[in-house]
């Protein structure tokens, strides 16, 4: 395998043990993103850092009715949604899936770029869930340093499109995590309401 793939493993497996921590009760509740409740920013996480990736893999397109879909609605969401991470990781093992280019509906990108999009979106939207719920998101050195690029790298898109908010002040000697959050326009000291 390769970097980008071990940090993609790295992150699945920790947006995996947040979402087995998830609460019912949790997820009716406000979320650090704003007019997301709980349950809309894990269907989100969901969709896309999960069933996104095994698609972006295949080169296939995401079905109509998993867009639409409560993934939170089956009590054992959150283990679906390991499973699931299996798989795409799984696909991203496949010969050759890392050559060419992936067509996404909106752009095409080569293959190692989407997979490091893929990245940021499980760590940043896992950090995400894990403050929305009392949690921590923690990834090591080398995989907060390679967020950081993949945000410093396409922050200015994501912001064009409201992906992304304004930057959040943070010492210019935070950690990387840290920074990749603020430089998304999280606020690392973000809890919710």
């Amino acid at each position: 395998m390769n970097e980008i793939h071990t940090h993609l493993t790295v992150c699945a497996a920790e947006a995996s043990r947040v979402a087995r921590a998830v609460t019912p009760e949790q997820l009716g509740t406000p979320s650090v993103c704003a007019d997301w409740t709980v349950r809309e920013l894990a269907n989100h996480l969901v969709l896309y850092s999960a069933h996104g990736l095994e698609h972006r893999a295949l080169r296939t397109k995401l079905p109509e009715e998993t867009t639409g879909r409560d993934f939170t609605a089956e009590p054992d969401w959150a283990e679906a949604y390991a499973a699931q991470l299996d798989r795409a990781l799984a696909a991203w093992e496949r010969p050759g899936v890392w050559d060419g280019e992936v067509d996404t509906g909106y752009v095409t990108m080569p293959a190692t770029t989407i997979a490091s999009l893929l990245v940021k979106e499980l760590a940043l939207h896992g950090w995400d869930l894990a403050r929305s719920t009392g949690q921590e998101f923690t990834v090591p050195e080398d995989t907060a340093a390679f967020v950081l690029g993949v945000v410093e790298e396409h922050a200015e898109v994501y912001r064009q499109y409201e992906g992304f908010a304004a930057v959040v002040d943070v010492p210019d000697d935070a950690p990387a995590f840290v920074r990749a959050l603020a430089i998304s326009g999280r606020n690392p000291k973000s809890q919710a309401v």
